[in-house]
């Protein structure tokens, strides 16, 4: 089947009242996007900034009139903002495609170091002798294509693991803590808010024949008291600075820590909130992404 998408550019304080008619039109899918490549970053606790011009896309069923459903929307935006003059309003017709087969084709193995390669689960490993780490990420953040999944990857492959303790806090698909059991990691723990994250956990560690008693996973809450050897973070600066105490209780002295998620311009608030209880490298970056690292000292909590 065929679908039909419309395409308008409308200011932020708009979008969600646009969206909403999108939806109310039968939209199979809405998406919004940035019309003029402005970065957002982290945002402020409990808003959601949107772009200076934000381009909503909406997916509809090919056999939907175009003209009508333009005309509902000009009408809908002519009530409810008088004074404003309407966005333009376009459409395309766009052919059926295999969406999941073209992102599968698009993910390739990928070389995170000396030793190791991740490799997407229906791809062929390019070296067999390599640490290969099979990944099929399904809903859940984390590939090694993003420059902070890739930063952690890097420091995971310069560790010395063998029979170490391990703790991904923010686990997502798993790739950290999986990397660092194959990498010789004794046990890692995974913690995640998202059930999606901890479902692709277990099901890339039997993808990678861990037994699922080497890679327990769990919500934070349930996370149990530890003295970890290794912990690796990569989620959001104000939670790693939210969560600086709780994570350097569960690191024994001498510990390392690796830390991602994290843009340059929120590298020295989060150094600064590590510091009491850390020896730190110096910062890694990859394009405007950073990765803080360092190593537990005796400092109590």
């Amino acid at each position: 089947m065929s679908w039909l998408q419309i395409k308008t550019l409308v200011p932020p304080s708009q979008a969600a009242q646009v969206e909403d008619w999108l939806m109310q039109a039968g939209a199979c899918a809405i998406t919004l996007t940035d019309a003029k490549d402005e970065p957002v970053f982290e945002p402020i606790r409990g808003t959601t900034p949107l772009w200076s011009s934000t381009q909503i896309l909406g997916l509809y069923d090919g056999k939907l009139e175009a003209s009508r459903l333009i005309q509902q929307l000009e009408n809908q935006w002519h009530n409810t903002f008088p004074t404003l003059p309407p966005p333009q309003i376009q459409f395309e017709i766009l052919e059926d495609k295999d969406w999941i087969r073209e992102w599968m084709d698009s993910f390739q193995p990928l070389p995170m170091g000396p030793r190791l390669w991740v490799v997407p689960s229906w791809q062929t490993p390019p070296d067999p002798q390599a640490v290969n780490l099979l990944l099929d990420p399904g809903l859940a953040f984390g590939t090694g294509t993003h420059p902070t999944t890739a930063l952690c990857l890097q420091w995971l492959d310069a560790q010395s693991l063998e029979g170490k303790q391990l703790l991904d806090y923010g686990c997502g698909s798993g790739i950290l803590a999986i990397a660092g059991l194959l990498l010789g990691a004794e046990k890692a723990w995974g913690v995640d808010l998202d059930p999606q994250a901890l479902q692709a956990s277990h099901n890339n560690a039997r993808l990678n024949q861990i037994n699922v008693e080497r890679f327990p996973v769990c919500y934070p809450e349930q996370c149990p008291a530890m003295s970890c050897d290794i912990l690796v973070a990569n989620i959001l600066a104000g939670p790693l600075i939210d969560l600086a105490p709780s994570l350097a209780q569960k690191l024994k002295p001498g510990g390392q820590l690796a830390l991602s998620g994290i843009l340059e311009h929120q590298a020295q608030a989060v150094m600064e909130a590590y510091q009491p209880w850390f020896e730190l490298d110096d910062v890694a970056q990859q394009q405007e992404w950073v990765r803080i690292s360092g190593r537990r000292n005796h400092t109590e909590v």
